[in-house]
């Protein structure tokens, strides 16, 4: 049980790293070397569609899984595999999900509140506002979710 449980760790971490990673080293370039009217109603649109049940698993429900996991491999007694998903499921919690829910919903929110601009300086200026924020924070959480997701497959090697 213990085992099943390590991988579907491993696949929640995977799938949110890769999600947040994308956006790092692809998404946002893209979008910054697009019109920066088109970069503002592409995101937008994005960030309206990025709540649905696809997402929702590896989203909201990493530190559970990496929780229960722990839960698991303590009662194993394997108490190295048990702190490193436990050291995961916190980590991911803190720098993936509630930084993301503190910092860069409301900044997709207040960025789905904008009009875009026909003008394009004043979009620019919106744009550049926004996108370097939202890269800082989003290179923070994917760094915290590739942790997650290391440590999560150290502590199933210590299985």
């Amino acid at each position: 049980m213990v085992k099943t449980l390590s991988v579907t760790s491993i696949l929640f971490c995977g799938a949110i790293f890769g999600f947040f990673y994308a956006w790092v080293c692809s998404t946002m370039w893209g979008l910054d070397a697009a019109d920066p009217r088109v970069a503002i109603a592409a995101m937008q649109a994005m960030n309206a569609s990025v709540r649905n049940a696809v997402f929702f698993p590896a989203f909201f429900l990493t530190p559970a899984v990496l929780g229960i996991t722990a839960i698991a491999a303590g009662l194993r007694n394997s108490w190295g595999a048990a702190s490193l998903f436990g050291a995961a499921a916190v980590i991911y919690l803190v720098f993936g999900l509630a930084l993301t829910l503190a910092v860069n919903v409301p900044m997709n929110e207040a960025l789905a509140a904008v009009a875009i601009p026909t003008d394009i300086e004043a979009a620019r200026a919106i744009w550049q506002d926004y996108s370097v924020r939202w890269q800082f924070w989003n290179q923070i959480r994917a760094g915290a979710s590739g942790l997650a997701l290391a440590f999560a497959a150290t502590a199933l090697a210590r299985l």
